[in-house]
C-alpha cells in the first residue's frame, strides 16, 4: 500500500516508542574501552573482546568495504573509518597486517569525500570549522599508505562531475561500482554485509 505524497507519515504510539528505546542504549555506550592503533593511530577505534582467541599467525583476510553515504558536518567518512576499524581490530587480535587485504569502493555522494583539498576547496565544501580542506583526506592518505585500496565508482563521479585528476593521489577508478565489486569478487575478497 503506498500512502499519498501530501499526506505525511508521522511515527506514533508503540512506533515511536520503540524508536525511542532503540536510541536510548547509543547515548549510553560506554566507549572507554576503545583504542586506536596498532596500525592507525588517531581514527579506527575497536575494543578487545573478552573470551574471543587470538587469530593464528596464517590467518589471511581479503575484504571489501562499500560506501555511499558522504560524511557529515565536517567529519571524516565513517565509512572509511570502519575499514580502517576492521585493519586495527584483526592486527591487535593477531593477524598479521601483511595479511589483510582491504578495499573501499565508493559510490554516490561519499565520492566527494575522497576529493583532494584542491577539489574539495573549488566545490567550497567548508567544514564546521571553516576549512576548505576535506576532512577525510589526511586518514584517507594514511590508509593508502598502508596499501588500502580505494575505488571510486566511474558512474558516481561522472554525476557528480568528479573527474580523476580531483582525487586524492592514489585512488582507483572503475567503470561503475558494481564493476569494482565483482572484480574484487574475482580476486577471493568477501564484501563487508552492511
Amino acid at each position: 500500500m503506498t500512502m499519498p505524497i501530501d499526506r505525511p507519515h508521522r511515527l506514533a504510539g508503540p512506533s515511536a516508542a520503540l524508536l525511542y528505546l532503540m536510541a536510548a542504549p547509543l547515548a549510553a555506550q560506554d566507549m572507554s574501552a576503545f583504542e586506536t592503533g596498532p596500525v592507525f593511530d588517531g581514527f579506527g577505534p575497536h575494543a578487545s573482546v573478552a573470551g574471543v582467541e587470538p587469530f593464528a599467525a596464517d590467518t589471511a583476510f581479503a575484504h571489501s568495504f562499500d560506501v555511499a553515504k558522504a560524511t557529515e558536518d565536517g567529519a571524516r567518512n565513517r565509512g572509511f573509518e570502519s575499514a580502517a576499524r576492521f585493519i586495527n581490530m584483526h592486527v591487535a587480535a593477531g593477524v598479521p597486517e601483511e595479511n589483510i587485504r582491504v578495499a573501499v569502493v565508493v559510490h554516490g555522494p561519499a565520492v566527494l569525500d575522497l576529493l583532494n583539498d584542491g577539489g574539495w576547496s573549488a566545490r567550497q565544501l567548508a567544514t564546521a570549522e571553516g576549512s576548505l580542506d576535506n576532512p577525510s583526506g589526511p586518514m584517507v592518505r594514511a590508509m593508502l599508505d598502508h596499501g588500502v585500496r580505494f575505488i571510486v565508482c566511474g558512474q558516481s563521479a561522472a554525476a557528480q562531475g568528479v573527474t580523476p585528476d580531483q582525487l586524492i593521489e592514489g585512488v582507483e577508478m572503475d567503470l561503475s561500482a558494481m564493476t569494482a565489486h565483482a572484480r574484487l569478487q574475482q580476486e577471493g575478497y568477501t564484501v563487508n554485509p552492511f
